[in-house]
């Protein structure tokens, strides 16, 4: 039976896209079919090329862009399949601030499939935001088997190295949220018990719910706390309950620096 595995992942406003069929050759799009690990578990990665000084965009891609959408369906024994985010750039864009990835990006896979004997079989879809001056949207279908064997691929292990810190590994002490309603959802401020790092620090505040739209955040340092203000709208434009545990908050700098926080206590 095949299953049908949909990454959920939180819309915004689009930006004025141009027609997709008149600059294919923007982009290029490209399935690393990667290795099996002793536990199972396969690793691949999808891998997009941009022309140079052309950007796509991160899972929360700021004012001005889309997320990567992905959808998986597989006729074997796939529990799951996870993307991967490499840490991105903070750049403006038309004179708004947006979050991803110049030139191109590996988007590594974590195929869960333990206890499935041979091939992988996997199709599926993705489709980008793809921008210089204009924005185009662009889809991929695919449709391939991930072999039983494979040798470790430097272009995806790379991708994976190129992650987000942890709380631990950034040394980040409490993370607290204080929660304030508004006149249509609710107001959050974050206050991150860190030593600054780096010059620069630009912060993203995701919601368990993607339906939930999120201001940029509003920073500001005292110390060793860093504070991030947002506002968040409900689709039903009213104070809605708020879901500490699930918050995902992520401390983003320059240099490749990023801070990966999950879940937040009452401030």
């Amino acid at each position: 039976m095949r299953k049908n595995l949909l990454i959920p992942l939180a819309l915004t406003a689009l930006p004025t896209f141009a027609a997709a069929q008149d600059f294919d050759d923007l982009v290029q799009f490209e399935v690393l079919s990667g290795w099996r690990n002793a536990d199972g578990t396969h690793v691949a990665a999808i891998k997009i090329t941009l022309e140079p000084g052309w950007i796509t965009y991160w899972r929360a891609p700021g004012e001005a862009g889309i997320p990567p959408q992905f959808s998986f369906s597989s006729a074997s024994d796939v529990a799951s399949i996870t993307p991967h985010w490499p840490v991105p750039d903070v750049f403006d864009d038309a004179g708004l601030r947006s979050i991803g990835y110049y030139d191109g990006v590996v988007f590594p896979l974590t195929v869960d499939a333990v206890g499935v004997k041979g091939d992988i079989h996997v199709s599926g879809e993705l489709t980008i935001g793809v921008c210089d001056e204009i924005c185009i949207p662009v889809t991929f279908t695919f449709d391939t088997l991930l072999p039983t064997t494979g040798q470790t691929d430097p272009t995806i292990t790379g991708a994976l190295a190129d992650h987000a810190l942890t709380q631990q590994e950034a040394n980040v002490g409490d993370v607290t949220c204080q929660i304030d309603p508004i006149s249509d959802g609710l107001r959050l401020t974050a206050a991150i018990d860190v030593a600054q790092k780096n010059t620069s620090e630009f912060v993203v505040i995701e919601p368990s719910n993607p339906s939930v739209w999120v201001s940029q955040a509003d920073v500001t340092r005292v110390g060793d706390t860093l504070s991030a203000t947002v506002e968040m709208v409900h689709p039903s434009g009213e104070p809605f309950a708020f879901d500490r545990s699930g918050v995902r908050i992520t401390v983003l700098g320059n240099n490749g620096y990023a801070v990966d926080l999950r879940g937040c206590i009452a401030g």
